[in-house]
């Protein structure tokens, strides 16, 4: 199993596409830390990767608060001794409204799960990977579709995705004397909590609204499992994995 040894964390694991990269990833041997909100959704999680006979620990988390990241980051080094991998999953959106109509609260809310959450994981995670031994490993973010094209009335979550592609490229390059390698993956229509209005009616840039194919969250998880699998000299920087008969490709 390529994982065997290594240690994963992965944030928002309690449901959707986290869960199933956690599970995909524990099902590989990885030892896993379940960060996300809910205590409960966490711990569902841990009890579905049970099977696997990999540990996991399940760890309560606001990633946008650096108190809380510093003290989850020190909880891995004590429980763990180091980490191998990070994926950078937590994500939120708002109600789909005209720029002007968004209000700042729902501004910071999503800039603070979706940015400064994984700029505050990736800061961690870089000094523990500096300084284990052997040095290094790898960072993944949850880029999206949206890091490429936007979906109407969504700027927050838009915005935010675009930055992360400057995040993973920025820290691709910073991370190479250190052996650690980042990567982004960019999901289109998964099936989540997330998205289950799309396949019924989504929003599309002509204002009409259009029923969309999705594709299992398994599908990412495996995708994921891949990059994470590769050896530190090797990196996937960018990948898109997406429901073949979305609307994306083309012009709809």
């Amino acid at each position: 199993m390529s994982g065997q040894g290594k240690v994963a964390l992965v944030t928002g694991a309690g449901s959707g596409i986290g869960r199933a990269t956690a599970l995909a990833l524990m099902a590989e041997g990885y030892a896993m830390v379940l960060v996300g909100r809910r205590q409960e959704q966490l711990d569902a999680t841990a009890e579905l990767g049970k099977a696997t006979g990999s540990r996991s620990l399940a760890v309560p988390t606001d990633v946008g608060d650096p108190a809380a990241v510093k003290a989850l980051f020190a909880k891995v080094k004590d429980e763990f001794g180091r980490l191998d991998l990070l994926f950078n999953n937590a994500g939120t959106g708002t109600p789909p409204v005209p720029i002007e109509e968004l209000t700042y609260e729902q501004w910071k809310a999503v800039v603070d799960v979706n940015l400064t959450g994984p700029f505050l994981c990736t800061q961690e995670a870089i000094r523990m990977m500096k300084r284990q031994t052997p040095q290094g490993g790898r960072i993944i973010n949850n880029g999206s579709l949206a890091a490429h094209a936007p979906r109407p009335l969504s700027i927050a979550y838009t915005a935010t995705k675009h930055l992360i592609t400057g995040i993973t490229r920025q820290v691709a390059l910073d991370g190479r004397p250190f052996d650690i390698a980042c990567g982004q993956i960019d999901i289109g229509n998964a099936a989540t909590p997330m998205t289950a209005h799309t396949p019924t009616g989504a929003l599309q840039a002509n204002g009409s609204m259009m029923p969309e194919k999705q594709m299992d969250t398994a599908h990412v998880g495996q995708a994921v499992v891949y990059m994470a699998g590769l050896p530190l000299d090797t990196n996937v920087l960018f990948m898109t994995v997406m429901a073949t008969k979305m609307p994306y490709v083309g012009r709809g």
